[in-house]
């Protein structure tokens, strides 16, 4: 299935698409696309209906995060091996952690706003992993059994508070608009290998990142797994799982982005992103 949540911005509701694409309304159904709606049992429950026999959306509402509120946005760093290369750094012997503070959160097409100051922000295709069921201390070969589904990140990323200011990197991934997610949640029986996904990026036309989920350092398991080592992984909950090449700081000279440009994400069967990019105020 394909989960999604649109409408105005704060007053989204739940829905799915259809074999022709068009969205239906799930909202007398489940209240929202989160909590019991995305556990197993939940989620066995909406594959049961016909999306023909809900009402059908029409216009061309907006499209909201994917998932309502969730308790974490955790992210892994240089997770892909290519991508390590790019940025002259080794790979790590475990998966690095950071979070992104859920206040970043945005719908897939919505307007991606620069920080006032910043002359380094960047982008990052990535593979997201949402949480369907409580995770504490799990094995890996466990680990599947947690995650409801997967979704279309874009880890955008302000590279000088990142980096140069010191401290975490959270403050340089956490500005309002840096974390669009979605169009949809879409649930693992449709995803036969979540490690042979195509992704890719394109900045006002030009294709900048063209990777795939092949290369991660570390897979959807072993990080769902090690994760819930540190703590309780909650339903809902977001996990982006790292970036391949093309990114702006690895370009050469470095590349950031302006007001006025565009970008075109996506991933092989969790559909795209459209973003305008503008300067916060």
């Amino acid at each position: 299935m394909k989960l999604l949540r649109y409408g105005p911005k704060g007053k989204e509701k739940p829905g799915l698409v259809d074999g022709n694409g068009k969205i239906r309304d799930l909202s007398s159904i489940v209240p929202d696309i989160a909590g019991e709606a995305i556990s197993p049992k939940g989620l066995a429950r909406l594959r049961k209906i016909k999306p023909e026999s809900l009402p059908l959306v029409r216009g061309n509402p907006r499209i909201g995060a994917c998932i309502a509120n969730p308790q974490k946005f955790i992210a892994i760093g240089l997770n892909y091996s290519d991508h390590a290369a790019e940025s002259g750094l080794t790979v790590p012997p475990e998966p690095i952690l950071f979070t992104k503070h859920v206040s970043c959160i945005s719908g897939p097409n919505d307007v991606v706003t620069l920080p006032p100051k910043s002359k380094k922000s960047d982008w990052e295709v990535e593979l997201g992993v949402i949480i369907g069921t409580k995770a504490k201390n799990i094995k890996k070969k466990d680990a599947m059994a947690h995650v409801a589904g997967y979704c279309t990140v874009n880890d955008l990323s302000e590279r000088e508070f990142q980096i140069e200011r010191s401290g975490q990197w959270t403050k340089g991934k956490s500005y309002d608009t840096f974390g669009p997610i979605g169009p949809w949640l879409v649930t693992t029986d449709e995803i036969k290998d979540p490690q042979k996904l195509k992704m890719w990026l394109d900045l006002n036309g030009e294709r900048v990142q063209d990777g795939s989920t092949a290369t991660m350092v570390y897979g959807v398991a072993h990080i769902v797994a090690y994760l819930s080592e540190f703590f309780t992984l909650m339903p809902g909950d977001i996990i982006t799982t790292g970036t391949p090449p093309g990114v702006g700081m690895g370009m050469k000279p470095p590349r950031y982005l302006k007001p006025g440009d565009t970008m075109r994400i996506g991933i092989e069967g969790l559909g795209e992103q459209h973003q305008a990019v503008v300067r916060d105020k």
